[in-house]
């Protein structure tokens, strides 16, 4: 039934952005149906018969991920750092000590003043001190590939994919390809042709970034879930690939293809092509550095964002929390309202279509599915002021608490990989705007439509996992099995 609900929800997220649609006769739906054709590919691959090659580029990532935090272990502490624990050290008393312990000793029970191990620590910890920096490894990393045009084979590729199969132009195929593996950096791809571009490619790239993660933050993600999540690293990358056909799909719905494209029919080259012989190319060791500087710049800006908006959510909940204070009903009402709850109530409609669960009323287990959709509501509502990182640190600790089902842990897991949020509104229609000024007033009156595309975009990467879910949960999220 869930699985149905999840198909359905497809056909429902398409028809809330043909609802909002520029002009909904001139829609072209085989690229609508293209679009929701290679998701379920994908999807097919990634749950199915593919779902092995998932696990290895998983445990590829994860050995990535692991090496990723040798700086930062170095920097906190060395190899006996409580901050950065190193995996192959088993921290405290050894097997036995602890089976001793545990048998002959009383439960543990935490009191003001513990110092706990690493398994313990604060969700904030592990932001700081081990999820930021591989940000700035993995921004390295990447620049270094991209040197080396490691990347950017792979890129084409994909173009090729979205072009001949969404019959989208060369230009918006190859950043959108190009937006699975970096972020507002992909339509420096396209720099020549933003001058002519037509509004709807504009669209169209614009909810590719705000839909797809890079991969310079897709370390950080994935190290927050790990622990209840074993093969999510394999599970974002599927994701990261899933949302650019969905972001075509949404923004072709709410903004119509009307001309011909410039590049309609080829796939343009990027500007590192070696057919460019002008344009002077750092020498690899550059490539890392420069990468690694950019990857600071993004690790500060996303803790500045995180301290500055989760602070305006707080001051926002101390206002709610004033209003209790008016006399009657008012009051009461107050009790309950904060900003996490009006989110929540307003993607409700939008969570229930994924499929999370499915609460019948006067059915004994009505109060367990429905707590499940709301908790699930607030989490995805949560990310538009918030961005990702609290809203997936929530998502592990209501996993590890048995809160949510596994199903509802991979849904919202898809839903969560992108940047839809107001945080990145200025990053992607101000980057964007900085390359084409003469296209600014086109640019920052798509960026909404661009962010709602989006969201609905993520939406649908989520009911493609939940339709795929066939219930062998230990299997899909690689859980060992008991």
């Amino acid at each position: 039934m869930l699985n149905i609900l999840s198909a359905l929800g497809l056909a429902g997220l398409c028809f809330v952005a043909w609802l909002g649609s520029e002009d909904r006769r001139i829609v072209s739906w085989k690229t609508i149906l293209w679009g929701i054709g290679l998701q379920l590919v994908v999807g097919g691959i990634v749950f199915g018969i593919g779902s092995n090659v998932v696990v290895w580029i998983n445990d590829l990532l994860n050995v990535l991920l692991d090496a990723s935090e040798a700086g930062a272990r170095f920097l906190f502490g060395g190899e006996m750092s409580p901050f950065v624990p190193d995996p192959a050290r088993s921290p405290g008393p050894g097997v036995a000590g602890r089976w001793l312990v545990r048998t002959f000793g009383d439960p543990y029970v935490p009191v003001p003043g513990d110092r706990l191990g690493p398994d313990n620590l604060n969700p904030g910890f592990i932001l700081a001190f081990r999820s930021l920096p591989q940000v700035i490894f993995f921004s390295g990393l990447v620049s270094l590939l991209y040197r080396l045009r490691i990347i950017q084979p792979i890129v084409k590729v994909f173009a090729k994919v979205f072009r001949r199969t969404l019959k989208t132009s060369g230009a918006e195929s190859l950043a959108g390809a190009a937006n699975i593996f970096v972020g507002i950096e992909s339509a420096i791809a396209i720099k020549p042709f933003l001058p002519n571009m037509s509004r709807s490619e504009l669209c169209a790239i614009l909810a590719s970034c705000f839909g797809s993660i890079a991969s310079s933050v897709l370390a950080l993600y994935a190290g927050l879930l790990r622990p209840t999540f074993p093969t999510i690293t394999g599970h974002l990358v599927s994701a990261s690939i899933m949302t650019i056909p969905a972001c075509f799909v949404l923004s072709k719905l709410l903004v119509p293809e009307t001309t011909i494209p410039e590049t309609f029919g080829q796939v343009p080259d990027d500007p590192e092509d070696p057919k460019d012989p002008d344009k002077p190319k750092p020498n690899p060791v550059d490539s890392l550095i420069g990468g690694a500087l950019d990857g600071v710049r993004m690790a500060v800006g996303i803790a500045a964002v995180i301290i500055a908006i989760l602070g305006l959510v707080a001051l926002v909940n101390e206002f709610f929390a004033f209003l209790t204070q008016l006399p009657g009903v008012l009051g009461e009402i107050f009790q309950v309202v904060t900003l996490q709850n009006l989110l929540g109530a307003l993607f409700l409609p939008l969570t229930f279509l994924t499929g999370v669960s499915l609460p019948i009323p006067f059915t004994e287990t009505f109060g367990e599915n429905w707590q499940v959709l709301w908790e699930c509501s607030v989490i995805i509502g949560r990310r538009l002021f918030e961005t990702n990182i609290p809203p997936y640190i929530s998502l592990a600790q209501l996993a590890g608490t048995g809160v949510l089902t596994p199903r509802a842990l991979l849904i919202v897991s898809y839903v969560l990989c992108g940047f839809t949020h107001f945080a990145s509104y200025g990053i992607f229609v101000g980057g964007l705007a900085t390359l084409v000024p003469d296209r600014r007033s086109d640019i920052s009156a798509l960026g909404f439509k661009a962010l709602w595309a989006a969201t609905l975009a993520t939406l649908m990467t989520g009911c493609i996992a939940g339709l795929f879910f066939t219930g062998n949960a230990d299997s899909i999220l690689g859980l060992p099995t008991p």
